[in-house]
Formats: C-alpha cells, structure tokens, sequence
C-alpha cells in the first residue's frame, strides 16, 4: 500500500491536481497527457522545465531537513504517517525535547516563539542537526572586546573662522596710502605696521599739536619771570594736553608727538598697525589710493582656533548641552579626527529645515581646518569606558528585538535576548544580557537565526 507521500506527489500541484471530487485523478491524468503533447510539440522544453522544478522542489526539502535536523518515522501499516512522541518526562517532571536535547520549554527550535517573552539576560536554545554544523555554514564566535565608547549625535557642519579673533583693519582717516608694508598671507605681530596714510587732517592735528607745544614753553617762560598770568598758563596747558590727545587717538605716541614737535616740517604719515597677531588674508589696500576714513584696507585673522557651526535635527536637541565634545571629521582630510567643545546653541529652530544651529570650537594649531570647510560632526552625548562591544553582525532581530547567539556547545547555542548602546565606528555596544567572558557567534550568526525559525516554516516538531 502506498504511503500519502506516494499518493500525494511532490510535483502535483504543476501538474494540476484537483483533491476534491472523483474528477481529481481524471483531471491530473488530462493534464499530464496534455504535458506530454506538449513536450512533443516543443521539442522537448515543458519535460526539460519540469525536471528543473522537481530538481528544485527535492533540493529545497534537503535543506530544510539538514538543518531542522527533525528525523520523522513512517509507518507502513494502514496507509497512515506515525510520529514519535517529541518529548519526554524526566524523573525531575522537566518535559525534554527528543529532537533536541533540551527542555521543552526552552527549545527555540520547536518554539520560537517564547523569545518575544525573553528580557535582556534570558535565552532560549538552538541544538544544530551536528557538531560540524557551525563549520559547515561558517559560524564563527569570539568574545565581546572591553573599550572605550561614545554615544553621539551625527550632523553636517561647515567650518567658519573663530569671529573673535577676525578683524578688519580700517583706515583710520581719509587721506592717501603712502605704502603698504604687507601682502595676503604674512604674518603679522600685535602692533605691527601694516601700512602708511597722508592725511591733511593729521598734518592739521600735528601743527596744531607743535603750535600749542611752542606756545606752551613760551608762557611757562613768562610765568617764571612772572610777566603772564597764571590762568594764561593754565589755557596754554589745557591747550596742547587737548592737541596732543587728538594725536593720540588717531594712534601717536606721547614719543612721536615730542619729535614732531622738534621737526615740524617733516611729512607726518598715519600708520595703520595690526590690533593683534594673525595671518592677513584679505587685501583691499593700494599703494596711491584715496580712502575714506572707515574704509577697510584688511582682513586679519587667528586662525589658532576655529569654529564650526553644526546643523542638530530638532528632535534631537534635548540630548545637547554646552560644553559637551565634539568630534569633527572631514573627507579631504581622512583618517583625522578634530576634538572640540560645543560653545553655544541657538535658541531659535529654523522653520523650514527644522534644524538648530550649534557652534563648537576647535584648536588649528596647524592650519589644517581652512574657512568654508564642509565637515561631518559628531556631538558625544555619553561616554563609558569599558564597555562591551561586539560587531553589528553578530546582533539578530527577530520580531524587532535584538538577540545574540552564545555559545554552550559544538552543536549548542544560547538565543540570548540583549539590550543595546551606542553603535559607532563598526561595534556595537551591548549594556545588558551579556557577559564579557563568553563566546558570542560574530560571523554567519544568520545560520543559526535560520536554523531557529524553521519549525514557522513548517519544519517543527515538537506537540503542539
């Protein structure tokens, strides 16, 4: 007699078999025989494509058995299909898996369903069909590595100058540029010259300031011989104190205002000095041009440190705070990573990017970080030293939720529910359901998922 597997083909549903009626066994019959005019009428092709399927129909139940690893028993008797119970009792009352080796209730095979049960520290097992399944597939297991980690928030930046150390330097009066003393790229020092302005209301001031100086000794003269009075003594004191502050304001020293006082008729030139050191990377100043007062001649910057001004998704702003790290990385600059600290954040969100402004700081002592810079930033919003990190490969989500699989055995596996940190820089971090000390499948964890969730394809077999 022959078993339902013998009345029930692999191939009957290409074939199409109808179960219903009397009329099933005609019908499968009619088509075959049409399969068959077919085959001649095409040369061959329908039979060529049919054997392709039955080839992939065997091929597919194969695997499935190979790594279900369930043996079924078949009985001849009666025609019918006898299982084997799928568990046993133990003297302890612990229902054990037959087809695996483990207790019942903890077979993740026969039920993997009871790992949307599990919380971070609980697990389920998976017996693989043989102790050489792990090298077959390419299974591999290490244990999680103890480092440093940073949690973080990723965004764009661009990289702008520190604007409290950039200066435009003016001219001070309007008048002509006798000289410039420097060009885009030197270096200057804090009060270092940078250029010279003739300016008829600096010759004024400077006559002004000699005539008051002169008339000055002249009184303090009469006033020691008594011919003049005290109170003209005292206007011709007030009077070159108030000529010489106006030198003094357009940048005179107290030095330079007694030698033009001896040597009036030389050229008086304004010079225009640096107001503190930096690189001069902006020129407007020309050697013969009439400028205004006020009109820029240059731009100077200290570049030592500079700023970067980051884009934060609005949905993240709770997790920033000032003085928090900040990694910088650049793509024309690969391999380098700029640490700086967030200085400010903008309290207005931007209504069509949703996005908030945030400026960090960072030191250029080698000039690296140039003005206009696009960079990738990172704000680290947590960091933990010795935490546990493994490779992302080895994290499994079924139904959601993360898991890992740890290894008991050559055939044994743990399915480890996880609670899961920070992921940068290729690990991730693992803060609970794990210990440092055990074996953690890192490559081809895949396999074991699948071996796992087979009985929901059918390949089960424990009573349910």
């Amino acid at each position: 007699m022959n078993s339902p597997r013998d009345q029930y083909p692999a191939d009957s549903r290409s074939a199409g078999f109808q179960p219903a009626g009397s009329g099933g066994i005609p019908a499968a019959r009619t088509n075959c025989g049409q399969a068959a005019r077919l085959t001649s009428s095409q040369d061959g092709s329908a039979t060529e494509s049919g054997l392709s399927r039955c080839a992939r129909l065997l091929l597919l139940t194969g695997l499935l058995a190979l790594l279900s690893g369930c043996q079924k028993q078949e009985s001849d008797t009666g025609g019918a299909q006898a299982e084997a119970k799928a568990h046993v009792i133990t003297q302890d009352g612990v229902a054990m898996c037959t087809e695996h080796g483990v207790p019942e209730a903890e077979c993740a095979v026969c039920k993997p369903h009871l790992a949307d049960k599990l919380q971070p520290g609980e697990s389920l097992k998976v017996r693989l069909p043989s102790t050489n399944s792990t090298s077959i597939v390419g299974v591999e297991t290490a244990t999680p590595e103890m480092g440093a980690m940073a949690d973080g928030i990723g965004c764009v930046a661009e990289v702008s100058f520190n604007q409290n150390k950039l200066a435009q330097i003016a001219a001070p009066v309007s008048g002509i540029v006798q000289t410039v003393d420097v060009d885009l790229g030197t270096k200057v020092e804090e009060k270092q010259t940078v250029a010279k302005i003739w300016s008829a209301s600096i010759a004024e001031a400077v006559a002004r300031a000699v005539l008051s100086h002169q008339t000055l000794d002249r009184e303090r003269k009469l006033r020691a011989d008594r011919v003049t009075s005290e109170k003209d003594f005292q206007e011709a004191e007030a009077a070159h104190r108030s000529a010489c502050q106006q030198l003094r304001t357009l940048g005179f020293t107290e030095a330079q205002v007694e030698e033009l006082s001896v040597r009036p008729q030389e050229q008086v030139l304004m010079e225009v000095r640096a107001p503190f050191a930096g690189e001069i990377v902006e020129r407007m100043a020309v050697r013969g041009a009439l400028v205004e007062a006020g009109k820029p001649l240059f731009t100077l910057v200290d570049h030592s440190t500079v700023w970067a001004m980051l884009q934060v998704p609005e949905a993240r702003l709770a997790r920033v705070k000032s003085g928090q790290a900040v990694e910088l990385r650049l793509d024309s600059l690969p391999g380098q990573v700029f640490i700086g600290k967030l200085t400010w954040i903008s309290p207005a969100v931007d209504e069509r990017t949703r996005m908030v402004r945030v400026r960090a700081e960072f030191a250029n002592p080698d000039g690296l970080l140039k003005d206009k810079m696009f960079a990738t930033a990172r704000i680290l919003t947590r960091q933990a030293e010795g935490a546990m990190l493994v490779p992302p490969s080895a994290i499994q989500h079924i139904e959601g939720r993360p898991f890992v699989f740890v290894k008991q055995g050559a055939d044994l596996f743990d399915v480890r529910a996880v609670r899961l940190g920070a992921r940068f820089d290729g690990r991730q971090e693992v803060l609970a359901g794990l210990k440092p000390q055990e074996q953690v499948a890192v490559s081809h964890a895949f396999a074991l998922k699948s071996a796992m969730l087979m009985s929901s394809l059918g390949a089960g077999c424990a009573d349910d």
